[in-house]
């Protein structure tokens, strides 16, 4: 439980875009939800025009930490997604050494809690170092103080069935769920982007579509036949979104996600040779984003996940072939879904705070995040403002990664406040002071 984090008096926010309201938030909890509230010594928070939402939950975060510092670290990705409206993420687990083992998992959520801007649940590795031979120790990272309960070889696909259905039947044992990358190596051999009509113009490897859907077929029906839990991260097809349909149609325990670069960006956009447009799975076409759209607002698919994947410059700077996959999303997630779910008139507020909340918080078993906005619960809430237009610039953001497709490009919505656990650690669109029972040093500070 966080300790006394003081009192703040929301004044007239409007919970999931309904009507204005205020919120008294005391000690980490919203005390008191109504009209006209007052309280002695609060500090005030005028929320007029903003919307009040949950505070965020991604299931799918690379904070690089440890090994990879020149990349990014749990302290600067964490502040990017306070910055972003997260209140917690999930640090998947190819840093370097690996998250295979209890000690691994243990450091990133210690390096977590002592940032002190978000929760950090670290995503267990499905098998030793990433390689696909064994399993790795997912009892006992279960077990460890970070409760793991998330596990993916992300980057790599588990591609072995016999070594998938084992993790599977392990992972039941504690209501763990295994987080699949679906990506048949053998179809992907040397795929440098979609395959397709640009693919084709560009001369450029092809990465089939089948690649991904193949691997989420076969892994649906293992899911039903040992009777665990699949998720699936970044669906990028039209097709895997009918799979996944067809699987939840059938009562299998399947998730999936859809990141934000996929619900905007196509594969038309290669042809400038930017590297900052390379990422795995790659880049579709319209009508795959279009199908994207339509399985989030109709809950085929459960979460938007960024995949924040932040890399050094010199790794993105360079010939395309040469160039890492991936792109920056916490800072920039709430706006792009905005604009192309909300705007679009596909979503409400409300839908928002479902697929970027409390579905995320219940597919990675988090018990005091993606709650709703309600007396007595804790306060991860984020404040909104819909109106607001900014112009994405990589410089100006907390993320040590440059690699944000969106550069250059305007975008709506901001995040005005972010409270975490009743701190807020984000105010006045910009980061304020880590929760006081971190170790953290203030933001600003020497």
């Amino acid at each position: 439980m966080a300790g006394n984090t003081g009192t703040y008096l929301i004044q007239g926010a409007a919970i999931l875009g309904g009507e204005p309201t205020d919120l008294l938030v005391r000690d980490g909890i919203i005390a008191e939800i109504g009209h006209g509230l007052s309280a002695d010594g609060a500090t005030v928070i005028d929320a007029a025009g903003l919307v009040a939402l949950p505070g965020m939950v991604d299931v799918h975060t690379h904070l690089r930490e440890p090994g990879r510092e020149d990349a990014e670290t749990v302290e600067t990705g964490t502040r990017a997604a306070a910055l972003g409206g997260y209140t917690a993420v999930h640090a998947m687990a190819n840093s370097t050494p690996v998250a295979d083992t209890a000690g691994v998992v243990e450091q990133v959520y210690t390096l977590g809690q002592a940032a002190g801007w978000v929760d950090v649940r670290p995503v267990g590795a499905v098998t030793v170092g990433l390689a696909g031979e064994q399993l790795a120790e997912l009892g006992a990272m279960a077990d460890s103080r970070a409760r793991v309960r998330m596990f993916s070889d992300d980057g790599i696909c588990v591609h072995d069935p016999v070594l998938m259905r084992r993790a599977l039947e392990y992972v039941k044992a504690f209501d763990g769920v295994v987080a699949q990358h679906a990506q048949e190596p053998r179809l992907t051999a040397g795929a440098q982007m979609n395959e397709g009509d640009v693919s084709a113009v560009l001369g450029l490897t092809g990465w089939p579509a089948v690649a991904e859907e193949s691997i989420i077929a076969r892994d649906v029906l293992l899911a039903q036949h040992v009777g665990s839990r699949l998720h699936v991260c970044h669906v990028s097809t039209a097709g895997s979104v009918e799979i996944i349909r067809w699987a939840k149609e059938r009562g299998i325990d399947v998730t999936a996600e859809v990141t934000p670069h996929h619900l905007l960006l196509t594969d038309d956009l290669v042809r400038s040779y930017d590297p900052v447009f390379k990422v795995n799975p790659p880049l579709r076409t319209d009508a795959d984003v279009q199908a994207l759209r339509a399985g989030l607002a109709d809950g085929t698919i459960d979460v938007v996940g960024t995949d924040h994947a932040p890399h050094p410059s010199e790794h993105k700077e360079c010939e395309w072939a040469q160039a890492a996959m991936g792109m920056t999303g916490l800072e920039t997630a709430l706006s792009v879904v905005q604009h192309a779910m909300i705007e679009t008139g596909l979503m409400t507020w409300a839908d928002f705070a479902r697929v970027t909340s409390s579905a995320a918080a219940k597919i990675g078993r988090l018990a005091d995040q993606g709650r709703p906005i309600e007396a007595g619960e804790p306060a991860n809430l984020i404040l909104v403002d819909p109106a607001a237009r900014w112009t994405v610039d990589p410089f100006k953001m907390a993320t040590m990664g440059r690699n944000s497709p969106f550069k250059g490009r305007e975008l709506p919505g901001k995040v005005v406040a972010t409270f975490f656990r009743g701190h807020p650690t984000v105010l006045d669109g910009g980061l304020n002071t880590p929760h006081p029972d971190s170790a953290a040093t203030p933001a600003g500070a020497a």
